[in-house]
């Protein structure tokens, strides 16, 4: 099962399927992974979080919703959000089609980063939680 899904090697994942990336200047994108996408299907909707937003780590960020199911998603990493992916109001879709890139869904300045991130699994962890699905 973990095959059939495209793993990021440079994101970090969470047990309920979000991811966080380092991006170049500090900051870190967040989103849903292709595992999340595939199961939720057809996205419709996606709720962002509000600009300048402080949460914590697994903390409620925002929502996706798709013809199946509505599912709240939890930062991955605690901090300020600066800013959010508002193209997603009006193609929710991109999250299917391109989860790891067009799809984030917010940058968030962090923290405690390298605190989150030990909290987090790498590519090779995600691929073996995945195969206990």
């Amino acid at each position: 099962m973990a095959d059939e899904y495209k793993i990021d090697e440079s994101v970090y994942y969470t047990k309920e399927h979000e991811w966080a990336k380092k991006n170049e200047d500090g900051t870190v994108s967040v989103g849903v992974d292709d595992y999340a996408q595939g199961q939720l299907h057809e996205i419709v909707y996606v709720e962002l979080p509000e600009m300048n937003a402080e949460v914590a780590q697994a903390e409620a960020l925002g929502a996706v919703e798709s013809v199946k199911a509505v599912s709240d998603m939890y930062s991955p990493i605690g901090g300020k959000v600066v800013a959010i992916n508002e193209e997603l109001l009006d193609s929710p879709d991109k999250i299917n089609t391109d989860p790891y890139g067009e799809g984030w869904i917010a940058k968030i300045e962090p923290t405690n980063l390298e605190g989150d991130l030990a909290n987090l699994m790498d590519a090779a962890a995600y691929t073996e939680y995945l195969k206990t699905l």
